[in-house]
């Protein structure tokens, strides 16, 4: 298959309407299409068609039990997807859509289970990038959209992450640029008694908590083996195809333990990668080890942004293994933490 690539941006919408008619024709005709969106790069699909659900199973190589995100393009849509609409809901909606969240609802009995994973629950986002509404509205179908990579592989923040894992098993990339937030939407269970959140992502547990009070945080987030409710909480996850390992604990500490690993490593004959800060990047030898900047301390945001592509980075480098430092788990630090731990699956030094 030749995947067709189409360049567009969200500074200069010029040439995006023919764009979004051909990806509209492709979607309708049961094919694959990726787009940008401000978290990352979706793998859309038609979600009322059977055959191009699968195939995003297929391409993706992903668990049949891993549920599907539909994502809507307006707040009536809702209503055609979900059973009903909690207070809760309501509350969220207000304050995040659109934006980076994933509401967890019960679902309708039209929606087909093939696109839930086989649960009575659907998750339904409402993204906030003008290039995803525009195609989410001109291609007036509602569209099934898991993150447009190889299953277990750090999601792709560019269009050419989406090439490399995917070119000619897809119909056509919409290339928007590099997505602005860098990690999945954060997703809470609203289909429960108290909301429950299932993934952390650039809608921070802070920001939750002051508009529904009480939330749950599921066990899957710390690492324990659950039956996926939502994507991304398989236990090993974005990974790189080296060993990750995550250098926990005080700065200076993490340090040490990140130079001690890693020439135990190094004198084995591995090569190794650090993924460093701008604080720490002096404190490792550039000569022996390949150190990648993920970011500032200081910026959590650019570090989520950078996340995913310096991951990517060690396999372009053919990397044996990678020693991640740690961060802070409060505010954007809890996803940044989170996806970390998930391509390590959970390979922690505490030091």
């Amino acid at each position: 298959m030749n995947t067709i690539i189409r360049k567009v941006s969200n500074d200069d919408l010029t040439g995006l309407d023919s764009v979004i008619e051909e990806a509209a024709y492709i979607l309708k005709a049961g094919g694959l299409v990726a787009f940008p969106t401000e978290t990352v790069y979706g793998l859309g699909a038609d979600s009322f068609n059977p055959k191009p659900v699968k195939k995003i199973y297929e391409v993706k190589g992903r668990p049949s039990d891993n549920p599907l995100i539909i994502h809507i393009s307006e707040r009536p849509q809702l209503g055609n997807l979900v059973s009903g609409i909690s207070n809760e809901a309501e509350k969220l909606i207000e304050n995040f859509w659109p934006g980076p969240l994933t509401l967890i609802l019960k679902k309708a009995s039209t929606v087909p289970f093939y696109v839930t994973g086989g649960l009575d629950t659907i998750a339904v986002r409402m993204p906030a990038d003008n290039i995803a509404r525009r195609l989410l509205s001109g291609s007036n179908i509602f569209i099934a959209a898991p993150s447009a990579n190889s299953s277990g592989k750090p999601s792709p923040t560019r269009a050419s992450h989406v090439e490399f894992d995917l070119g000619g098993k897809i119909d056509m990339i919409i290339d928007g640029g590099s997505c602005g937030i860098g990690v999945e939407s954060t997703i809470v269970d609203l289909s429960t008694e108290v909301p429950c959140l299932l993934r952390p992502g650039g809608i921070t547990l802070e920001m939750l908590r002051p508009v529904l009070g009480h939330i749950e945080v599921d066990k899957g987030i710390m690492g324990q083996p659950v039956k996926p409710k939502a994507p991304g909480m398989k236990y090993k996850h974005y990974s790189p195809d080296a060993l990750v390992t995550i250098i926990n604990g005080d700065i200076k500490n993490i340090v040490n333990g990140v130079n001690k690993q890693a020439e135990k490593c190094y004198s084995e004959g591995k090569k190794v990668g650090i993924l460093a800060t701008s604080q720490t990047q002096h404190s490792y030898d550039k000569n022996k080890y390949l150190v990648l900047i993920v970011g500032d301390r200081c910026d959590e945001a650019g570090i989520a942004s950078n996340l995913f592509d310096s991951l990517r980075k060690f396999d372009f480098y053919n990397t044996d293994v990678v020693f991640a430092e740690g961060f802070s788990e409060s505010g954007l630090g809890h996803a940044i933490m989170n996806r970390l731990k998930k391509a390590s699956g959970y390979n922690i030094i505490n030091v």
